[in-house]
Order: structure tokens, then C-alpha cells, then sequence
């Protein structure tokens, strides 16, 4: 294992880097080494990471010299940022600037940056179908990701742009999961009309990115999209009764009415929504299962997914 090229991954102990370090543990042959970035070596998650073999090194995304430290010596880095723990797109893109410049300066061969599109590409700020959101952008958490990409290609940074969908275990832990109406059957509400939704499990997207890492050269430079299903919110629905043993109905709802449910972040995620339905040739387009399973031969379709986590989703 001492020749075994080192890979730095930010957000460690999160879903999507979690499931690349584990992936990496999983492949003692592979000739690749985790290294597993935190802000709490402490923690529960970065013990049962360490106990997988995983090398455990604090940083801080906000703090560039502490990720220049934590990519020294290694071959790659696995790239992530969550939103969804500050709301800002300013932050989240100094961030990727702080990644990127990290990166570059320590000579890191082949980086996967987990972004999105920039929405504003297909409906412009000027566009009125839906609203824009902290003055700049259609979808915040989508857009600010999008226009960081240039920062990797900036600080000449050989970089895979990997393209993530929707993660199932959202119906787990953003409460997405289906709810009793006011009869008792449990009803699935998503605005996306009868539009296909690309997902996958959470620990699938760091399994595709240990394919891509195992490619080598090849996919840098590359956009790479991964989705296991695209599946209507009615097929959704059926798998999720089948798997919890009851009737669960698919509620399709406007997406200006998915804005104002009033928990944070609804507008943004309203428009995301909105943006996957109104666009689904081209958002289903980029995420090619096909391509996903070829990188991640273990791809879970959300049945299988299901099958391990259905006890974990909240109905109440």
C-alpha cells in the first residue's frame, strides 16, 4: 500500500465523499489510498473511516492554507462543497476558489469538482417563468456551482466536471419522503409533473467517482454526468408503497406552490424543479445511467436502494 497514489477527499464524513472513501477501502488492490478530509477528526464518521484505513486529515474549505496542507502528497482530490449548511453562493464559490488554487499550487494530477449546471444558460435572469432568486440567480445551489467551474480551469487544474442528480436518501434526511394525506394514504409531492427525475443513492456518486479516478487521464478535461433511473414521480411513488407495504400516491404540484411551503431554502429548490421538468431532454440527457453503471458496476437502481433504507424514511 506504500506505492498507492493518495487520494485527498473533501467532505469525508458527507454523503458524497464518504462514498468514495469507502469505495476507495473497498479495493485494497486498486493501487489507490484514501485520504479523508475533515473539519473534526473526533468525529464518529472520521473513526469508522480511519478504521476502514482511510488516512484522516483535518481542513476546512473555508481556509485555504489548511486545504493546501491536506492535498500535499497527493495524486488526486475529490472535490465537494454543501450549500445547504450556509445558503450562500458567494461562500460556497470562494470555496471552490480556496479547492481549486488548494489544488493547483500542491500539483494535484487529475481533480473531480462535484458541480451542476448553471441554470441561467437556459432561462436567463431576464426570463419571468421563474423568479430570480438573491438578485443573480435562477437556482442558487445549481447556478453558483456551474460558474465555479471555470476556477479549476483558471488555476490549471487537470479537472473532471462530475455531474450529480438527485440523491434518493434525500426522501431520509430532507424529509422528501412520502406523508399520510388526509384520508391516511401516503402521498409523494414533488413538482415535477409527469417529468422523469434523474437519481441515485448518495454512495453511488462516490462509487462513479472512484471509476472516473480509476480512468486515469482519460476523463480530464471531461463533463460526466451519473444518474442510476430517470423515473416519473408516479414510478417513484409505486416503488416506494411496494417497498413500505403500502399505497403511496403520487401528488404532483405547481412549482410556484413548491416555492411557498415556507421551509428554508423552498424557492430555490421550487425552481430546481421547475428548471429538471421544463429541461428534462437536456438535464436527462447529461446523466446517462449507462454511463454511470460503466464507472460503478454495483450502480443501486432506487428499487434495490429502497430494498436497504426503506425503514429509514420517515412517513409520519
Amino acid at each position: 500500500m506504500s506505492s498507492s497514489r493518495i487520494i485527498a477527499v473533501v467532505g469525508a464524513t458527507g454523503a458524497q465523499g464518504g462514498g468514495l472513501v469507502r469505495a476507495i477501502a473497498a479495493d485494497p488492490g486498486g493501487g489507490f489510498k484514501a485520504r479523508a478530509i475533515t473539519r473534526n477528526a473526533g468525529s464518529d464518521k472520521a473513526k469508522a473511516l480511519a478504521d476502514l484505513g482511510a488516512e484522516i486529515v483535518e481542513a476546512d474549505v473555508d481556509d485555504a492554507a489548511s486545504l493546501e496542507r491536506a492535498f500535499a502528497g497527493a495524486h488526486g482530490a475529490y472535490c465537494v462543497t454543501f450549500f445547504w449548511e450556509h445558503f450562500s453562493p458567494d461562500r460556497e464559490a470562494a470555496q471552490v476558489g480556496n479547492m481549486a488554487a488548494a489544488a493547483a499550487r500542491t500539483g494535484i494530477e487529475h481533480a473531480i469538482w462535484s458541480t451542476l449546471e448553471d441554470t441561467r444558460r437556459w432561462v436567463p435572469l431576464t426570463d419571468d417563468r421563474m423568479p430570480t432568486l438573491m438578485g443573480r440567480y435562477k437556482v442558487p445551489h445549481f447556478d453558483a456551482k456551474g460558474e465555479s467551474n471555470r476556477l479549476f480551469a483558471e488555476h490549471g487544474v487537470p479537472t473532471t466536471y462530475l455531474l450529480t442528480s438527485f440523491y434518493w436518501d434525500n426522501l431520509i434526511h430532507f424529509g422528501m419522503g412520502p406523508k399520510p394525506g388526509p384520508d391516511g394514504t401516503l402521498v409523494f409531492t414533488l413538482p415535477m409533473g409527469g417529468k422523469r427525475l434523474p437519481g441515485i443513492a448518495a454512495e453511488d456518486i462516490g462509487r462513479c467517482a472512484y471509476g472516473i479516478f480509476k480512468k486515469g487521464p482519460e476523463l480530464i478535461g471531461s463533463t460526466v454526468g451519473v444518474a442510476a433511473e430517470h423515473l416519473t414521480g408516479d414510478e417513484m411513488a409505486a416503488s416506494l408503497g411496494a417497498a413500505l407495504g403500502r399505497e403511496v400516491r403520487y401528488h404532483a404540484i405547481a412549482p410556484e406552490v413548491y416555492r411557498g411551503l415556507g421551509f428554508p431554502g423552498a424557492d430555490d429548490l421550487g425552481n430546481m424543479f421547475q428548471f429538471k421538468a421544463d429541461f428534462e431532454d437536456a438535464f436527462c440527457g447529461a446523466r446517462d445511467p449507462a454511463v454511470a453503471r460503466s464507472l460503478n458496476p454495483e450502480l443501486q437502481t432506487f428499487a434495490d436502494w429502497l430494498a436497504a433504507n426503506a425503514d429509514r424514511i420517515s412517513v409520519e
